[in-house]
């Protein structure tokens, strides 16, 4: 036997080579349709990749990312409890959502004083953790550690100020930018004269992710607010040194992990761009993480951990300083123990477990990851000027130019939703009629949203606000109909699948129906196949369901569909639908009473939205 590597005795592989394998597959297909896709910004994402020679990244600090936990209890002792629990298990950093903030959704910590603040904080070691404040009173945590004779300058603190921000999610500030850039200077010279070393700003890219933006997009937006706070505070007398070091920057993390990773390693290059352009040395930037509130699901929430800890994980391996989980319950409500537990552990197994951490820029000369980074740091870069063009980042939302781009990115998603070219795990892809509810804490949300960054000042800074919502949305409201009916009737919305033929002719597209109809509520029924109009019309009347989808082979619909859909409209059926596209035989069907087609690539949420109408209709 030869005592060689296993890989010696093969040919050395070559794109070439699997080019060629690849085209007898395809037999025909066309390569750029099938294997090639491209993000929200156009970049090509290919099915290989070569090896690729390491860049040079700017990385973070050595060591694990901290796990950041929200502290948005709006009571003070019941915020305590949670806080404490989630660092004795494990999480090294607080982030104090206060009850202004729009992050909190409809919650947040209601500490209105020191004292308020010193119950939610009780037993904290501040100066062992990292802390990020969201729309607090950054006086607040200063008085704090004050009342403990605390060292200020000994926290790892970040005061959260984002007035563009604030601009940006409630369309108002109540004081012209010129006012705010003073106040915020005159805060950090505050804080600085107190020993504060800390970051006073933060780019906060959740507004833009919300509202449907894409990578590029939140970037260009994330850096473009960045140099406006750099500007704002060298104009208040603050050296260009420590205005970068007061700048931090808070990245969205979703499940797509090839994205996410690439994002936060494009973050680190466009700093470190501004920072040569302003003439500084590089120094680390601080880089917050959150997973994304556009991916979470009401239903089926169990899917959210998934998703959750996908993002968490690529955005560790992007190079995060900290990353905040969402935790799995919270578009149903305030988090309990449980869900918070969830949210940290999934970090826990990723960093102690998993050894994630470990590496410092693990994704370095992969070929699809520094392919992916380049692309998106030269579209984020010209994205960025595109701001800087128009005037800068307020004046760019002032004039609603943000706005419109974003706005057209979502409108791309919408319809990629609706035809599930963007499928939800959970909400229009394999939903789950039977779920159990899970647990949230008994708290009403409230409707009222305080400003997150509240300044009188002699005048007003307006611009069109951007919106905040979730992917699911639209498969949430038919689920949410489909509740009613069944509280009202005691079952839900019925579909009757009209099955022609045997099992193994009609099962995959009364499968593909079944899953279809329940993504909006509607529960199929009937399993069996017929081969008798007849007996499918007594079948539909005896099910009750008032509408009906046609399911089965092309060569059946050829020779059964039309004599079917004639028996289903006789026994009273309001819809009849087909499952599959009609090809040559739409005329004829649709003459002997089909109304509808559900097939791959189709309008799903408008199908289901005119089928949950006709099937809950008196």
């Amino acid at each position: 036997m030869e005592d060689r590597p296993l890989a010696d005795l093969f040919p050395t592989p070559t794109r070439e080579r699997w080019l060629g394998l690849v085209e007898g597959v395809l037999k025909g297909g066309d390569f750029e349709k099938r294997l090639v896709s491209k993000t929200a910004d156009g970049i090509r994402i290919e099915p290989l990749y070569e090896p690729a020679a390491p860049v040079a990244q700017p990385v973070r600090a050595p060591g694990p990312w901290r796990i950041a936990q929200r502290v948005d209890h709006p009571d003070a002792q019941a915020a305590h409890g949670l806080a404490m629990a989630d660092l004795e298990g494990g999480a090294d950093a607080l982030n104090l959502v206060f009850s202004g903030s729009v992050f909190a959704r409809g919650f947040g910590l209601a500490a209105d004083d020191v004292s308020a603040l010193d119950t939610a904080l009780s037993g904290v070691m501040l100066s062992l953790i990292a802390t990020r404040l969201d729309a607090g009173g950054p006086r607040l945590v200063k008085a704090l550690a004050a009342h403990r004779n605390e060292d200020l300058g000994a926290l790892d603190l970040d005061l959260g100020l984002d007035p563009i921000g604030t601009l940006a999610t409630t369309g108002r500030l109540d004081a012209t930018m010129p006012e705010i850039g003073a106040a915020v200077s005159s805060l950090l010279s505050e804080f600085d004269g107190a020993g504060f070393t800390g970051r006073a700003m933060l780019a906060d890219g959740r507004p833009y992710h919300e509202a449907g933006a894409s990578e590029a997009a939140e970037l260009a937006a994330i850096l473009a607010t960045a140099v406006a706070y750099l500007r704002m505070l060298e104009a208040g007398g603050h050296d260009l040194a420590r205005a970068r070091d007061a700048v931090a920057i808070l990245l969205v993390a979703d499940a797509d992990e090839f994205l996410t990773i690439a994002k936060f390693r494009a973050m680190r290059r466009l700093w470190a761009r501004v920072e040569a352009a302003c003439g500084l040395d590089p120094k680390p930037l601080r880089l917050h993480a959150e997973t994304a509130w556009r991916m979470m699901n009401r239903n089926d929430p169990f899917v959210n951990i998934l998703r959750t800890g996908m993002a968490a994980c690529s955005a560790g391996l992007g190079g995060a300083d900290s990353v905040t989980v969402i935790p799995y319950t919270a578009s149903l409500g305030l988090a309990d123990a449980f869900a918070r537990r969830v949210a940290r552990n999934s970090q826990i197994v990723l960093i102690e477990e998993s050894n994630l951490a470990r590496v410092a820029d693990p994704a370095a000369g992969a070929g699809g990851f520094e392919a992916l980074t380049e692309e998106l740091t030269t579209t984020a870069w010209a994205a960025f000027q595109a701001i800087e063009r128009e005037g800068g980042i307020v004046a760019s939302l002032q004039a609603g130019a943000i706005q419109a781009r974003i706005g057209e990115t979502r409108a791309t998603r919408v319809r990629n939703v609706a035809t599930r070219r963007e499928p939800l795990t959970g909400a229009s892809e394999f939903p789950f009629l039977a779920e159990k509810p899970v647990t949230v804490l008994d708290l009403p949300a409230s409707a009222t949203l305080a400003p997150a960054f509240a300044l009188d000042g002699s005048g007003t800074t307006t611009c069109e606000a951007l919106p905040s919502s979730r992917l699911a949305e639209p498969y949430e409201a038919l689920r949410d109909a489909s509740d009613a009916h069944l509280a009202e009737t005691g079952r839900r919305p019925l579909v009757f699948l009209a099955n022609l033929g045997t099992v193994a002719v009609f099962n995959a597209r009364s499968t593909f129906a079944a899953n279809a109809f329940a993504a909006g509520g509607i529960e199929a029924v009937n399993e069996e196949g017929f081969s008798e109009s007849d007996a499918l019309a007594r079948a539909f009347a005896e099910s009750g369901a008032r509408i009906a989808c046609i399911c089965s082979s092309d060569a059946l619909y050829a020779t059964h569909a039309a004599a079917a859909a004639e028996a289903l409209k006789a026994a009273g059926a309001r819809t009849v639908y087909l499952a599959g596209k009609p090809g040559d035989l739409a005329e004829g069907l649709e003459a002997a009473g089909v109304d509808a087609y559900l097939h791959a690539g189709g309008d799903l949420l408008a199908l289901l939205q005119a089928a949950l109408g006709e099937a809950t209709r008196a």
